[in-house]
Order: C-alpha cells, then structure tokens, then sequence
C-alpha cells in the first residue's frame, strides 16, 4: 500500500515541504531513498526498537521510502516520526485518513519517546502556509510551534499517542499559547541595570547615543574599569522588540537549538559575547551542516566582542561585510544561503598589552612601538564601521564607596525610544533604514547638515586633531542621533562637539602613533 507523511526540511531560517512516499510490498528488505544523510538512515534501528518496545511489529514486508524532493539533501533526526508513522500506515497498522491534514517531525528514542527537534517554529509557519489543519511535534517544542496562529499544534510525548491520535482512539489537546500577552509580558524584565554601575557617566551616555541611533561602539580602558559591566546591561535600554523582530528571532534561535525548552517567543533583544578564540565558521554560520553563526543569532541584538585584539584578524574581518549589508551570504558547493543580521557592535579592549596607558595613577611598562602593534590588531577599515570609540577611565574611590543608585536603565530606555520614534518617522519612506547609523550619503545631506557654527567647530577639529576623513561622516551621524535625543530638528555645534570627543582612537597621537 502506498501512503503519503508530510514533513518538513530546514534550510536557512525558512522550511520547505518534504513528502515521504512509502510503499510496501511483498518481500523483506527495507530502501529509504531521496538524498538522506547518515543520522536519516540510521532511524531504521531506532523506529525497529521504538515500535518493539510500545508493543507494535515493524512489518515483515518489502519497504520503499522516497523523501521528495528527491534532490534536496534531507539531514538530521527530525524525519523519525514521519517515517515510523509512513512505515506503519504502509502495512495498514495505521490508519492514513487523517495524514494529508497534518504535519510531522520528531525524533524517536529506542523506547519510543518523542524528543524535540530544531526549526520547530518555521516548520510551524510553512505548515499553516501549506494550508494543514494542524502540526504534530515533541511536546517540548509545542510551546513554541504555537506562537503560529490558525494552526493546530499537538504536543505529543511518546509514538503510541500519536499512533492512537491517527487511528481515531484517543484525541491530543492543541497547546494555545497567549502569544501577545507572554510577550509583553517579559519585554521589561531584565536581571542587569544600569542603576547598578557607580560612577562612569561620561560611558553611559555614550551608550544612551549608540542605543538611540544603532551605531556600534568600541570601549578602551584599563582591567577593572567596568567595560563589561556596561556593555552587558546595553540590552536593557535598547528598544522594546517589536513582534515581527521577535518572530524573526525566535525563528532564528529555533533553527540553531538555542532556544530554550518550552519558550513560545524571544521577548529581549539578543546579546551574544563568544570567547576571543571562535573560528570564523562560528562567528559567521555555516559548517558542514549549515547553522546560523553569532552575528545571526545577536540579530536585532548585541554582539559583545570583549578583549577586541585577542580575536583572531581573520575573524574580525570576517565582520565587515555584515556590518554594512545587515545579511550574511553562506555559499558553498552545495547549498548557499542566506541569514539576517543585523546587530549593533559593542567591542572592549585595553589600551596597550599590559593595560595601563594613560592610566591616571598606574604606570605603563609598554614601549611605544609595543602599544602600536597592539591597536594594529584591528584593522582600519573594521575601525571605519564603529561610530563611537571612548576612552574609560577607573571609577575613583568616592563614587564606588558611594551607596546611591544610578540612573536606571528604565529612566534611559524612556529617551531611547523617544528618539527611536523620530527616526521611524524620519526614514519610513526609505526602505531597509531604520535608525541614524544606516544613513547613506544621500540622507546625511538631507538630514544631518550641522548649522554655521558646527560647521566651523567640525572643520577646526578635523584640523587640530588631524581626525580621519572616515571620522567625517560618523561624526555627523552621532550628531543626529544626539540632536533626536535633545529634540532638536537641526544639528547644531553642541551636538558636534560631542560628536567629535566620541573619535578617540581617530586622533593623531593617541597611543603615540
């Protein structure tokens, strides 16, 4: 008999249908065709000792698989149960009714449990696209099919429920998830704060400027300073995820694995620090079985590189091209594919191998040529994309023995979001702009000109601090984002003025170069 089990394959961030066709016949061997890899194969002995154990008999009958499309590689452990199920409704074990109406995916231990798989969320989004009634997946993946609407999605734990379900002996419960309420629900609860962080404030308002307009940002100061402490509580003053931007996420969290068990949606923007020795696989996605890499999964996020001179050269330069296109192209022999991301840059480093140049009370051992090399480490055109480089100096005793509580990250995201809203106004006839730190060219003249004043102040800094020509348009980039915080329509000369003291690594003689 011949029967038709939907599934689905994951390529990308997105899923594309897969039918498995199995057909049994007089005979005893068993064929599973259609480009599966070695774990698709190896599910013949799990679904043997599955169906053993819950008191079912693989048939004793010749049977052929087909996964169609027969030229797209199927990979993974996920095809277990729509294969079981295939095997059984071939042999008329099962009945094959109610198969066209779902879709299935899950693995299949030797005692027959159903154990989660990734990519349940775009499974779930291509199987309502595909019009079926409903979604079958391990039950530690319900929640979060089920942020889906118009979809049905079952949580099942063993093969014998979903057995029953199909024969029509038992019935599984739809698992209904809230999904706007959970949402917002966890959009403001956040474990660091700003509040937290005893002195510094010079850093935390250029953090507030980098928030607001998206610019990523480099802090160099001595061990100790509180480089890691600020950049981990940025997300709390980052805006609120919106639920196309969390559904996006989420998609691409799911994909990786990294998503928590029984998580319907990611309400936090994302901040991923990997450790300085991460290979540029890893940093960008891809691999032997392509995989969503960092700077995917800080998507709409933070990606934090702390120690920015210990990562491997090739690494960060790896990072240009996604700094500037927001998207990551994986091209190899047999597949390329595409992954968003677009993340804000947060880097750290020490100003020199032993960290304390220019430290006010500690004295640095390097010799000139040894601070050099260090900042060589990191390339111009990788400098060129940070809009804001800071300097930080160590919080004296007075404001750490200081038992006040700073600003909170609440008090900050208030102005955050308010200039946020006057970029989504300024930019929403332009398309893939959200935010001051993608301005073009074209929009810089149109928006971010600076007054006669600013101009002048502008001109004698590039002079008399023989900044960078790539420092220009930064510059005027901050600029707008500081005159959104104020309210100002216009950039005027106290904008650009701070601007500029945020191009510390752009001015000749720092670091005695």
């Amino acid at each position: 008999m011949l029967v038709k089990v939907y599934a689905a394959a994951v390529q990308g961030i997105d899923a594309m249908p897969v039918t498995i066709e199995a057909n049994s016949s007089r005979g005893c061997l068993f064929h599973l065709v259609g480009l599966p890899d070695s774990a698709v194969k190896e599910s013949h002995e799990r679904i043997k000792s599955a169906l053993s154990v819950n008191g079912y008999k693989f048939p004793t009958k010749e049977i052929i698989i087909n996964m169609s499309p027969a030229d797209v590689r199927k990979e993974g452990t996920a095809y277990d149960l729509p294969l079981a199920i295939g095997i059984l409704a071939s042999a008329e074990e099962v009945s094959a009714e109610r198969l066209p109406r779902f879709m299935l995916m899950g693995e299949i231990s030797l005692d027959g449990s159903v154990l989660p798989i990734k990519g349940a969320l775009p499974i779930a989004i291509l199987a309502r696209s595909e019009g079926y009634d409903g979604l079958i997946v391990p039950e530690q993946n319900a929640r979060e099919a089920a942020v889906v609407n118009n979809l049905q999605v079952f949580g099942v734990r063993n093969i014998r429920e979903v057995i029953s379900f199909l024969n029509g002996e038992a019935e599984l419960e739809p698992t209904v998830v809230d999904t706007r309420a959970e949402f917002y629900a966890r959009q403001a609860s956040f474990d660091l704060d700003f509040a937290e962080v005893k002195g510094q404030e010079s850093v935390k308002r250029a953090l507030e400027v980098a928030a607001a307009g998206g610019h990523n940002v480099i802090m160099v100061g001595a061990p100790g300073s509180g480089k890691s402490m600020m950049a981990k509580r940025l997300p709390s003053i980052l805006p609120p995820l919106s639920l196309g931007e969390s559904l996006e996420t989420t998609k691409i969290h799911s994909v990786a694995g990294k998503l928590p068990r029984g998580t319907s949606l990611i309400a936090q923007r994302p901040f991923r620090s990997p450790h300085h020795t991460i290979s540029q696989v890893a940093m960008v996605g891809g691999g032997t079985y392509p995989a969503p890499g960092e700077i995917s999964l800080a998507h709409n996020g933070v990606l934090f590189l702390d120690e920015l001179p210990e990562f491997n050269r090739a690494v960060l330069e790896v990072l240009r091209q996604p700094l500037e296109d927001r998207r990551i192209s994986i091209a190899r022999a047999k597949c390329s594919l595409d992954y968003p991301a677009s993340f804000m840059l947060v880097a750290s480093m020490n100003p020199c191998p032993c960290g304390y140049y220019n430290h006010p009370t500690k004295a640095c051992v390097c010799t000139p040529g040894q601070v050099q090399k260090y900042l060589n480490r990191i390339s111009g055109p990788l400098l060129d994309r940070i809009d804001i480089q800071v300097e930080i100096v160590p919080v004296p005793f007075d404001k750490m023995s200081d038992t006040r509580q700073g600003e909170p990250s609440e008090a900050i995201r208030q102005r955050v979001v308010a200039a946020r809203r006057v970029q989504e106004e300024r930019f929403k006839g332009e398309k893939g702009i959200y935010c001051n730190a993608q301005m073009t060219p074209r929009l810089m003249n149109q928006y971010a000109v600076p007054d006669a004043d600013g101009l002048r102040l502008l001109k004698n800094a590039m002079q008399r601090l023989n900044l960078s020509a790539r420092a220009y348009d930064r510059i005027l980039r901050v600029a707008r984002t500081i005159a959104d915080l104020e309210g100002s329509p216009s950039v005027k000369s106290n904008h650009i003025a701070e601007a500029i003291s945020y191009r510390n690594l752009d001015r000749a003689g720092w670091g005695n170069t």
